[in-house]
């Protein structure tokens, strides 16, 4: 875990608790204490660990968020609509390094999404090389015809635009136009063009779990800090 000592301004800063330049009104105008003894100086250095504002820790220095993204949200920092930053507390929208989306959702796609400010770790989970597991629920436009969980279970499904196939993806029918769906990759689009190549459309597309993490009985934009260690 990341412990890292450094100036309290510098800490205050990075957490999205002020500016840099704010950090000496925060002080006078909050409790800040540094091993239960409070503090002024916004040169003291610290370690995070040891550092409390108004009797609560500081925010951890990296954070990972599970949300289970409601229809019409969007990822992304810079867009016309409701983004979904927009919905975590504005200390952690001030956070230096930003907090983004692991991957992202369509606007009309809802369910589990990761959000962090580790950038390894974003980089690491949206590699072409990562083995993620992601589970969809589809609803179809039209009824299956059958064959449709042999094609995406072959490794052999092409998409139009790529050069290499898709990797075996498992399926399970729910209903005629309900099915859930298993992948790895995190190609764009990926759900609807494995239905569009056998002749079907997506109308409504939900991310159950990514990875080990489900959004089961999560409310619609309800979020939370998770652990990955």
């Amino acid at each position: 875990m990341q412990n890292s000592y450094k100036r309290v301004d510098a800490h205050l800063s990075s957490l999205g608790y002020c500016t840099r330049s704010e950090a000496k009104k925060f002080l006078s105008k909050n409790l800040v204490c540094i091993e239960g003894v409070r503090v002024f100086d916004v040169r003291q250095k610290a370690y995070h660990s040891d550092i409390t504002v108004e009797g609560e820790r500081l925010d951890d220095e990296r954070l990972v968020i599970l949300m289970n993204k409601s229809s019409g949200v969007i990822c992304s920092h810079d867009d016309a609509g409701v983004l979904i930053y927009s919905l975590l507390p504005q200390r952690w929208q001030r956070r230096n390094p930003k907090i983004s989306t692991i991957g992202r959702l369509d606007a009309d796609t809802t369910g589990a999404i990761l959000l962090t400010d580790d950038g390894e770790l974003n980089h690491k989970l949206t590699s072409p090389k990562s083995d993620v597991v992601k589970v969809y629920e589809a609803t179809l436009a039209e009824p299956l015809r059958g064959d449709e969980a042999e094609i995406f279970a072959s490794g052999s499904l092409m998409l139009r635009g790529e050069k290499k196939p898709l990797l075996s993806a498992k399926m399970e029918i729910t209903e005629p136009t309900l099915v859930r769906l298993e992948i790895c990759e995190g190609r764009y689009h990926q759900v609807k063009r494995m239905f569009g190549a056998v002749g079907n459309r997506v109308v409504a597309l939900h991310r159950l779990r990514f990875g080990e993490f489900s959004v089961d009985g999560m409310e619609p934009s309800e979020y939370k800090i998770i652990n990955l260690s």
